[in-house]
């Protein structure tokens, strides 16, 4: 099989009968052997009936949710059941153009790319409702993840086999499928400028949380990746940092005061000054910070993946 098309459907019952023939069509004159997968993320619509029917046409592959359980899982439910070389994943609401999926193929294999990213260069969504958010993100993401892509969120990607075979997409992070690929050691990652098509039907399935909601997780990545399995080094510094410096400060304000008293000067006593509550504080966080360290260390130890490497090749 040389190409498997991924497709997270969610109440598209209007797309659908389009969709389908379109991909068709745009990989009629391709020397290809394909298969399109389907995963209805728990559609209250239509959707479903409309993949039967088209399934008895179409070489299609498709599993249906019992409800909705968001992108990333119907993304890694869709990988699971790929058997293609190269694998491209789009949206089903008719703004990703199939017929970009020959150049983005072809990008992977005369560029000997392990993935490839769609740029919506020209976008047909609100100024301020999408394209400003969007390019502070990926503005954002690029610093983060030092990966240099315009548009990070893209649903329009072409992916060797053995990049989807070795990541998992989980949560909502699909977003980031670009820095996983990268945190498993592929890192050959190009990007390819796409043709965005103005909505057709319906409105937006992702409201602008998504951007709050995008970021954290884009933290909670580049976390993971980089003190996933070594969480003292993060909590561990910065608890003895702040222990050290609570210390500091509360033996200094009573050498101080001792000193103050034995020349018979005037002084405070040290439990008037706010600062050494402040310091007790600082005490009591670098403590709780440094034990919560210690205990992560302690799970991500005995954690079933803590020698789980990704071997490349052998001999």
């Amino acid at each position: 099989m040389d190409l498997s098309i991924v497709i997270s459907v969610y109440n598209e019952e209007e797309s659908l009968r389009e969709l389908i023939p379109w991909i068709k069509n745009a990989l009629s004159g391709e020397r290809m052997e394909y298969e399109i997968i389907l995963v209805d993320d728990g559609s209250t619509d239509s959707s479903w009936s409309i993949i039967e029917e088209l399934s008895k046409e179409y070489p299609l592959k498709a599993i249906s949710f019992r409800r909705n359980y968001g992108k990333s899982a119907a993304l890694y439910c869709g990988f699971e059941l790929a058997k293609g070389d190269i694998v491209v994943t789009m949206d089903a609401d008719l703004q990703d153009s199939p017929e970009e999926i020959p150049g983005l193929v072809a990008m992977i294999n005369n560029e000997n790319l392990d993935l490839v990213s769609g740029w919506k260069k020209k976008r047909y969504d609100g100024f301020f409702s999408k394209n400003l958010p969007s390019r502070i993100y990926n503005s954002a993401a690029r610093k983060v993840t030092k990966i240099k892509l315009h548009d990070m969120n893209c649903g329009l990607k072409a992916y060797r086999r053995e990049v989807i075979k070795n990541i998992e997409v989980y949560g909502e992070m699909h977003r980031y499928i670009p820095y996983l690929s990268k945190n498993a050691g592929f890192s050959k990652i190009g990007e390819r400028v796409v043709k965005h098509q103005p909505r057709k039907f319906g409105k937006s399935k992702f409201g602008r949380s998504r951007f709050i909601n995008g970021f954290l997780d884009l933290l909670t990545l580049w976390f993971l990746s980089r003190f996933g399995k070594k969480p003292m080094h993060f909590f561990g510094l910065v608890g003895s940092l702040t222990f050290f410096i609570g210390s500091l400060t509360s033996l200094y304000l009573i050498i101080n005061k001792i000193v103050t008293q034995s020349k018979g000067l005037p002084f405070r006593a040290v439990t008037d000054q706010p600062l050494f509550y402040i310091s007790l504080v600082a005490l009591i966080i670098g403590m709780q910070l440094f034990l919560s360290g210690f205990l992560a260390e302690l799970i991500s130890r005995n954690g079933s993946e803590r020698n789980h490497y990704k071997i490349k090749k052998s001999i």
